[in-house]
C-alpha cells in the first residue's frame, strides 16, 4: 500500500514538472496544464461539464463577463460569499439573479435601504393568539441564494446582523439558533461611485466575503452584442431563457471532490509567503489575515478542478489572489492619494515572490 501511494506521489510530481516546463517554453494562450494529457486520481469530468453548462446558460443572456461568472461558480463550489462592485447598469444584479436561476434551489432578493432593520432580514417573533405564545417568523435571509442589492445603503446595525449568518450559517433569535439550509450563498452588490446615503462596510464584514469582484464596462464589441441581443429578445424576460442545470445533491458531491484536490507543500508555502508579505509591505496599512490564506487555497483548488485538474499549480493561486485580497488589504494614505490600487500592490507582491518549481 505504501509503495502504491509513493508511486502516486511521484507521478503527481512528474506531471507537475512537465506542466511547469511547458509553461516556460510554450507561447500558447491556454495554460500548459490544461493542454497536458494525464489521468486524474479524482473523477472531475462531471464537475467540468456542469461548470460549462452553467456558463452556456448564462451566455444566452450575459455578454462577456467570463471572469465574473467563473468567480461566482468558484465561490459556489467552496461555500463562499461574493461582493460585487461596479457602476449602475453593467448587469451586476441580473447576472447574480440568472446565476441563481441555473441552480435548482430557492432564491431571495433583499433591497438594502437606509431604513432597513435587522428584523426585516432575519425575521421577528410574532404573538400567536391561538397558542398564546410567540412564534418566530423567518425573514428573507432563510433561503439558498440571497442577492443583497446595494448592501452599502443599509446602516451599520443592519449590516452587522449579517455577521453570524455569513460566517456561521445560522441565526440566533431569542436564545434559539436556527441553522441555514444548504447551499447558502450571499451575493451582494454595491456602487463604488455614489457616496450620498451610503454606509461603508466595516472590515470585519468585508473579510467574510470570499471574493470582491470588480465589474468593468464592456468593450465596444461587447456593447454592440448587448444591444443586438436585447433587440432580438423582443421584450422577452431574460429569466425565461435560463434553465436550472445543477441540483443541491450534485453540488454537494462536487464540493467533496474539490476537498480532495492535491496541494503540494511548496504551493502551500507559496500562498503563505504572499499573504505574509502583505502584512509588512510598505505600501499597505493592513495586510491579509489567515482567512485570506485559506480563501486563496480553497479558490485555487476549485479553479484547478473546474479545469479538469486534480492538483493545484501556481497559476491557480495567482488567479485567485486579486479577488481574494482586494477587499482585505488597505493602502497607506500616502499611496492612496497617489492613485495606487490594491490590485497593483498585489501584482507587485506576486512578482517579488519566487514561483515554486
Amino acid at each position: 500500500m505504501e509503495n502504491k501511494e509513493s508511486n502516486t506521489n511521484e507521478q503527481s510530481s512528474e506531471e507537475l514538472k512537465k506542466t511547469e516546463e511547458i509553461s516556460q517554453n510554450s507561447n500558447a494562450t491556454v495554460p500548459a496544464a490544461e493542454a497536458l494529457n494525464f489521468s486524474n486520481r479524482i473523477p472531475l469530468e462531471d464537475l467540468k461539464n456542469a461548470v460549462e453548462a452553467i456558463e452556456a446558460e448564462l451566455a444566452k443572456v450575459i455578454v462577456g463577463q467570463r471572469d465574473f461568472i467563473e468567480l461566482l461558480i468558484v465561490s459556489l463550489l467552496v461555500d463562499g460569499h461574493v461582493l460585487i462592485e461596479g457602476v449602475p447598469g453593467i448587469a451586476k444584479t441580473i447576472t447574480a439573479k440568472l446565476f441563481a436561476k441555473t441552480l435548482k434551489t430557492e432564491f431571495s432578493r433583499i433591497q438594502f435601504t437606509p431604513d432597513l432593520m435587522p428584523s426585516d432580514i432575519l425575521g421577528t417573533s410574532v404573538f400567536n393568539a391561538k397558542s398564546t405564545e410567540f412564534e418566530f417568523k423567518k425573514g428573507p435571509i432563510f433561503s439558498n441564494i440571497i442577492l443583497i442589492d446595494e448592501i452599502n445603503r443599509a446602516p451599520a446595525k443592519t449590516q452587522a446582523a449579517m455577521f453570524e449568518t455569513m460566517e456561521e450559517r445560522q441565526v440566533t433569535m431569542d436564545g434559539v439558533t436556527y441553522p441555514m439550509d444548504t447551499p447558502f450563498m450571499v451575493l451582494a452588490t454595491q456602487n463604488p461611485i455614489e457616496q450620498e446615503g451610503t454606509y461603508a462596510l466595516p472590515e470585519a464584514q468585508l473579510d467574510r466575503f470570499l471574493f470582491k469582484i470588480k465589474v468593468a464596462y464592456p468593450s465596444a464589441e461587447e456593447e454592440i452584442k448587448i444591444i443586438q441581443t436585447h433587440h432580438e429578445r423582443k421584450g422577452s424576460k431574460p429569466q425565461a431563457l435560463i434553465n436550472d442545470v445543477l441540483t443541491p445533491v450534485k453540488l454537494k458531491s462536487f464540493k467533496a471532490k474539490i476537498q480532495e484536490v492535491i496541494v503540494e507543500e511548496k504551493i502551500i508555502k507559496y500562498i503563505a509567503d504572499i499573504i505574509t508579505k502583505t502584512r509588512n509591505h510598505p505600501h499597505l496599512y493592513l495586510g491579509g489575515s489567515p482567512r485570506a490564506s485559506i480563501a486563496t487555497l480553497n479558490a485555487a483548488k476549485a479553479m484547478a478542478a473546474m479545469k479538469g485538474r486534480d492538483f493545484v499549480i501556481p497559476e491557480d493561486v495567482k488567479r485567485a489572489l486579486i479577488p481574494v485580497l482586494n477587499h482585505r488589504i488597505i493602502l497607506t494614505p500616502e499611496r492612496e492619494m497617489e492613485g495606487m490600487t490594491t490590485e497593483s500592490v498585489v501584482n507587485m507582491i506576486i512578482e517579488s515572490i519566487q514561483i515554486p518549481r
